[in-house]
């Protein structure tokens, strides 16, 4: 019989809607009723394609003996921390003050009043592994909170009170000091530096993850000072994860993470924040270097995010989980959502099950192609997992550039372009055959913010890869998603936006994120576009987003709103991890707005939050990196770049527009001006700024003075080098 969770909208919740265990959804009604039963609240979170949430479910929630503990002496609560990452980041900072670490399933238990006494993340059911077992744990804490409870209420009570004074939470204003200079920037190269894997890319050893923050931090660097170390950190990361087992070399985009520190075995998951950012690191790594591998890299990604990560509605989806079925085990060709294990049930779900291939389908599948693929992918007879912690990949092999396709050429005596005639083959060949394999679980709840980041991501690669044929589709798919969060994510009459949208259903009212993130991407789609409502409606979420979430007597930006009691602190998270925080995002798109409208309102509200880290942050580069790449941009000069005119004359602007995609501006507001009669209005520093002679017309301008307009590609070249700050070097 199914729980109170069948009739959720989250996929992580009803993923947990069969269990024995008698779950509530974080809810009043779940809080009033532990007070009446007065019994402590076990609140369970995580998210629905969560390889150790899963591994828990099955272990402990789907057994009867454990749940009837758990129903007996708990309140048993679910959270999905995708929809409230408030919630989830109040816990997670009570874990990791308490054990030392974080992660998810993340367990924790609480007073009926929502003090935290105890918490950690994975539990086996029974004792191994240096790990508590579940069971005993239950029995114990239940039996403390007959014979010691006014201990444990006590304990709550005093960590709640510390967490306060240490998170900031109840701190004092604090004194104001200078933004940092452009030397904060030298020290933050330096940071990267001392932990920089010069052998395989990315920073410090297993396990490796894909954190684009850093990588942007370090582009703006080379951008600001020329360091040439800043640039080659940044890329060689890039290239190594391109080529490494993290990237899915069938079917595009990237996984989570990579266990070994030589990025060859990835966590299987694909989540559609990673891929955002890394199409736009990949397409700065394009600008800055030239190399045309690492543009193909980022269309690669969007390609995967149309075909597998976007609804009908034009909203993207938010996840595909590691496990699936192994081919053969399952009763059903495509999987599904409603097993924990992330498949259909008809066969047990394992990590990259979906992704990994024998030699025996390879050389079946493949025939003469096969001895290419094998070196070009490094395939294995005994399977070619460098890492393996759960024994999942014996025999298997996991996909990454061993071979170079002129190394290959000569080994097989083949042709350099018969080389890479059959990877293109056998590329579709193996796509084609995984199709039919049982697809790892899908969430697809479409969350505002993740979408703001693909948005930009989109918007960018229509601007930035200006010759592309699938430029006009990019710009589509960015278009039709900002309409899809205009009209089903955004309350017009409270002019409030909402985080989650699923199967009809928005709900939960944005968090600073949301419309950090959204506005970014609306702040991409308006350069790419000069449409004046993406404008007009990123200057409106920047304007709600400060009325809920600035503080005033502090500068900086709270997580939260304040308007959840149940939200036991109000946060500021200046973490920049896997996604940017959104303090970094917002002082971001302030500045941008500053330099797009010449408001002053924007730039003095991005300079408060900056003085919050004074001149030191450049020693906290590896915690806040997108921070600091806002203090290169800060520190860089103020510079616009519009083209404008000439619609009839297509060759002549794509020419101009190619010319300005092909230099790396991280700190220029960039407009492609079409013919909106609004824009004018909306900035009139523009309303001159148009065709010359019925011909297409660049305006490049530094603080708002602007040279003489050009219409030929190579004197804007140079009127371009001349305002950016170093000039680049190739």
């Amino acid at each position: 019989m199914a729980n109170r969770l069948a009739h959720e909208r989250s996929p992580y919740l009803l993923q947990h809607a069969d269990n024995p265990v008698d779950w509530w959804p974080w809810s009043d009604a779940a809080f009033a009723y532990a007070r009446e039963v007065d019994k402590p609240i076990f609140l369970s979170i995580g998210y629905s394609t969560c390889h150790w949430c899963h591994v828990m479910a099955h272990e402990s929630f789907e057994d009867p003996t454990i749940a009837a503990v758990l129903n007996r002496d708990f309140v048993p609560i679910k959270l999905d921390r995708e929809e409230r990452p408030d919630v989830d980041r109040v816990y997670m900072t009570f874990v990791q003050a308490t054990t030392g670490a974080g992660g998810w399933p993340m367990s924790v238990f609480l007073t009926p009043d929502l003090k935290p006494f105890f918490g950690g993340t994975y539990f086996p059911p029974t004792t191994r592994w240096g790990r508590p077992g579940f069971i005993d744990l239950l029995q114990q804490l239940a039996a403390g909170w007959t014979s010691e409870r006014e201990k444990l209420v006590e304990s709550a009570e005093e960590v709640v009170a510390r967490l306060r004074e240490v998170t900031g939470a109840d701190q004092a204003a604090t004194d104001r000091a200078p933004v940092a200079r452009r030397d904060a920037v030298d020290v933050a190269v330096e940071q990267f530096s001392q932990t920089f894997d010069g052998r395989y890319g990315g920073f410090g050893g297993a396990p490796k993850f894909p954190r684009p923050s850093e990588l942007f931090c370090l582009l703006r660097a080379f951008a600001l000072t020329g360091d040439p170390r800043a640039r080659q950190m940044a890329t060689e990361t890039l290239h190594a994860m391109a080529l490494g087992g993290m990237r899915d070399h069938v079917g595009g985009g990237f996984h989570r993470y990579s266990v070994d520190a030589q990025w060859r075995v990835p966590h299987f998951e694909k989540m559609l924040y990673d891929q955002a950012q890394l199409v736009i690191a990949y397409l700065e790594a394009a600008q800055v270097t030239g190399d045309p591998f690492y543009a193909a890299v980022a269309e690669d990604t969007l390609e995967y995010v149309r075909r597998d990560l976007t609804s009908d509605e034009g909203g993207f989806y938010s996840a595909e989980d590691a496990d699936s079925v192994p081919p053969g085990e399952a009763g059903d060709d495509r999987g599904g959502s409603g097993h924990a294990g992330g498949a259909n049930g008809h066969g047990h779900a394992r990590e990259g099950a979906f992704y990994v291939w024998t030699t025996a389908e390879l050389d079946a599948l493949l025939g003469d192609d096969a001895p290419v693929v094998r070196r070009r992918f490094g395939v294995e007879d005994g399977g070619n997992a460098l890492a393996d912690p759960q024994g999942e990949f014996r025999g298997q092999n996991l996909f990454y550039v061993a071979q170079e396709i002129d190394d290959i050429a000569k080994r097989l005596e083949r042709p350099v372009e018969d080389v890479m005639a059959a990877l293109t083959r056998a590329r579709q060949t193996l796509f084609t055959a995984r199709e039919k394999r049982p697809r790892p679980h899908l969430d697809d709840k479409v969350l505002a913010g993740w979408n703001g980041l693909m948005i930009a991501a989109f918007a960018r690669a229509a601007r930035v890869l200006a010759d592309s044929t699938r430029r006009a589709a990019w710009l589509e798919a960015a278009e039709k998603a900002a309409g899809f969060a205009k009209d089903r994510l955004w309350d017009e009459s409270r002019q409030r936006l909402r985080r989650r949208y699923r199967e009809g259903d928005a709900a939960i009212d944005g968090f600073c994120e949301d419309y950090a993130y959204l506005t970014w991407g609306l702040l991409e789609l308006f350069q790419a576009t000069g449409a004046t409502r993406w404008l007009e409606w990123a200057e409106t979420l920047a304007e709600r987003q400060s009325e809920q979430f600035y503080d005033e007597r502090d500068g900086g930006w709270f997580a939260t709103s304040g308007d959840d009691p149940s939200v036991l602190f109000r946060l500021k998270e200046d973490y920049d991890g896997a996604e940017p925080s959104a303090a970094s995002v917002t002082v971001a798109n302030l500045i941008l707005l500053g330099r797009l409208t010449g408001s002053s309102a924007w730039t003095e509200q991005a300079g408060r939050s900056l003085e919050r880290y004074g001149p030191g942050i450049g020693q906290a580069a590896r915690v806040m990196p997108f921070m600091v790449g806002n203090v290169a941009c800060w520190n860089a000069r103020s510079a616009q770049v519009v083209v404008g005119g000439g619609e009839a004359k297509a060759d002549a602007r794509r020419a101009l527009e190619r010319e300005v995609a092909r230099h790396y501006l991280p700190f220029a507001a960039v407009i492609l001006r079409g013919p909106d009669a609004g824009l004018a209005t909306a900035l009139p520093w523009l309303e001159a700024m148009a065709g010359r002679d019925g011909a297409p017309a660049a305006y490049v301008c530094a603080d708002f003075v602007c040279r003489e307009p050009v219409t030929e590609p190579v004197a804007l070249a140079t009127q371009i080098e001349d305002v950016s700050a170093p000039r680049r070097i190739i």
